[in-house]
């Protein structure tokens, strides 16, 4: 019988991390090669304490909603429940909610709008887990703008493609209309709200509502495109044109609650479909309503294991000017569980890093730039998500083009050759993840620049969820900006000087940093680094769900009446 000794070569970073006799646990541990007591770590700690000061200053702002004035407005004259307050009684616990787009609204032209009026996120009602959609009526009385139909679109996008149930809490003054020629020009605007909510139903996803507040001209067609509607009464009303408009046309007076309060709705027209006497009653009515739904309850996973290293050191990890791929590595051993990262085609493509990883005990693939991506990074991350498809597994892209100014000095020193080889291998990457149908999380780590937008699963590609550090950046093009044009001068009286604009918001923010694209409801949000593995743990959570609907798609929506 013949016998071969078998000689094992172990990467250095790398070592399993096993104790005597116990079954190892797949893929190996990641040895942190950072150095936290060097000088450029200790720069990006303050660096990185001042943006993370900065983003908790203005969550701050955003979860006071309308301020003072607007919350004495909507509890004192108004007699409602804050909308923070709704969702105590409506979730399992409120500190499971994961909010999106928080910081949406803020630095818009026509100014401020804390988390644009409408809160926006997926928690737990009855262990199922819901997308949550409630306008803010402390926030100018919860008038819809251009950035509240950008951020309740994308919300509503994110409900179908992880087929969540979908929860509307309605307390709306409208449109704000002096901007109403931005809300139904396009599908993407304010009229696909309406061509939403169908669609889903038709599609199984379960689509409820609860009016607890003004549902005016348009807006009283989102509860009535729902399956299940419940109002409060001497609160809820749904009309197209309120009791002044009603005196203009026609002479009458009529009170709100005569024209489309609860007993004409649920007794006459039936819009709706449940009477509460209170909003506590009505939370009580939609979370039956979401026991009903035939979705089993997401088991967690119990073979999950905490990352070895300290988190925290993210946060200075996250100041730094460039995330080179050691510290890259350093970055994935603290998110996943163990530290432990079997990586896929180590010595092919210096750009892209690929493998596998277990978070929470689900097992993942992690995807994960350092520069531009060349043709043999292009066709390692092709190759790579077809596996992920094939396999099922959720994929997690961590971006990281790295400082502007060396990503555009390292694309600029590529050969005519090289370059186009690159744009070949990116194209097959592209390809790969156009058509990939499992969870996509990205996460902007260390900024994203020209096509890694799109290779690294930016907005376009429709990441399930996507998030971003607080000092990283986002750059579009690589062309240099137009030259600026010279203006000719505007004639004035002798002696006056032309009057300026006065500006309508308190934020001025870089075109492209974190918080612009927060502002804009481009990302779901900014993270605390530190929180990074905690939020991919809940989206991947979340996620899960969608394999435990019973519901069928079908060829039509409900139809109500």
């Amino acid at each position: 019988m013949l016998t071969r000794n078998l000689v094992v070569r172990s990467v250095p970073s790398l070592s399993r991390g096993t104790g005597s006799g116990a079954r190892p646990r797949p893929f190996p541990v990641l040895q942190d090669s950072l150095d936290t007591s060097c000088p450029q770590l200790t720069a990006g700690k303050a660096k990185a304490e001042k943006s993370i000061a900065k983003l908790k200053m203005l969550n701050d702002l955003c979860l006071a909603g309308g301020g003072e004035k607007g919350i004495a407005v909507h509890v004192k004259r108004n007699r409602k429940l804050l909308v923070r307050d709704k969702l105590l009684h409506l979730l399992d616990n409120d500190r499971d909610f994961l909010e999106l787009g928080l910081l949406a609204g803020l630095g818009q032209a026509y100014g401020d709008v804390p988390a644009a009026a409408a809160i926006c996120g997926i928690g737990k009602i009855n262990d199922r887990y819901c997308v949550i959609i409630a306008s803010d009526g402390t926030v100018k009385s919860g008038t819809i703008f251009p950035i509240t139909i950008r951020k309740v679109g994308r919300v509503q996008n994110q409900c179908r493609q992880s087929r969540l149930p979908c929860v509307n809490l309605v307390d709306s003054a409208g449109g704000f209309l002096p901007l109403q020629h931005d809300f139904f020009a396009d599908k993407n605007h304010g009229g696909r709200g309406f061509y939403r909510p169908p669609v889903m139903s038709s599609e199984g996803i379960p689509q409820l509502a609860l009016v607890c507040g003004s549902c005016t001209a348009g807006g009283a067609y989102h509860p009535s495109m729902c399956e299940d509607v419940a109002i409060v009464t001497r609160i809820g009303t749904i009309f197209l044109g309120g009791p002044p408009l009603v005196k203009a046309a026609t002479g009458e007076d009529i009170s709100a609650e005569e024209l489309g309060g609860a007993t004409l709705h649920c007794k006459v027209s039936g819009v709706t479909d449940y009477f509460a006497a209170t909003e506590e009653e009505g939370f009580e009515i939609l979370r039956d309503l979401v026991a009903t739904l035939n979705i089993q309850p997401v088991i967690n996973s119990p073979e999950s294991e905490e990352p070895r290293l300290d988190s925290v050191v993210l946060n200075d990890i996250s100041g730094l000017e460039i995330i080179d791929r050691s510290k890259l590595y350093s970055v994935i051993a603290r998110i996943v569980d163990g530290g432990r990262f079997r990586e896929f085609k180590q010595l092919f493509g210096k750009n892209l890093t690929t493998g596998y990883a277990f978070v929470e005990g689900r097992c993942v693939g992690i995807i994960g730039n350092a520069g531009p991506l060349l043709y043999e990074d292009g066709l390692k991350g092709s190759h790579f998500l077809q596996i992920c498809q094939q396999r099922r597994l959720p994929v997690i892209f961590l971006q990281n083009s790295g400082p502007l100014a060396a990503y555009q000095a390292s694309v600029s020193e590529l050969s005519a050759d090289a370059s186009h080889q690159a744009i070949k291998g990116r194209a097959a990457m592209l390809a790969a993840l156009s058509c990939i149908t499992v969870p996509k999380i990205s996460i902007n780590i260390g900024s994203c620049h020209g096509d890694d937008n799109y290779t690294m699963c930016g907005p376009s590609f429709s990441p399930s969820f996507i998030f971003s550090w607080p000092e990283a950046t986002v750059t579009h093009t690589m062309n240099p900006p137009p030259l600026p044009q010279a203006q000719p001068a505007a004639a004035t009286p002798e002696g006056k000087e032309k009057p300026k604009k006065k500006s309508l918001t308190a934020f001025s923010f870089p075109l492209g940093s974190s918080f612009y694209m927060a502002g804009e409801a481009l990302v779901d949000g900014i993270l605390v680094p530190s929180d990074t593995r905690k939020v991919i743990t809940k989206c991947l959570q979340i996620c899960r769900q969608q394999e435990t609907m019973l519901n069928n798609t079908k060829d039509f929506p409900v139809f109500r009446l």
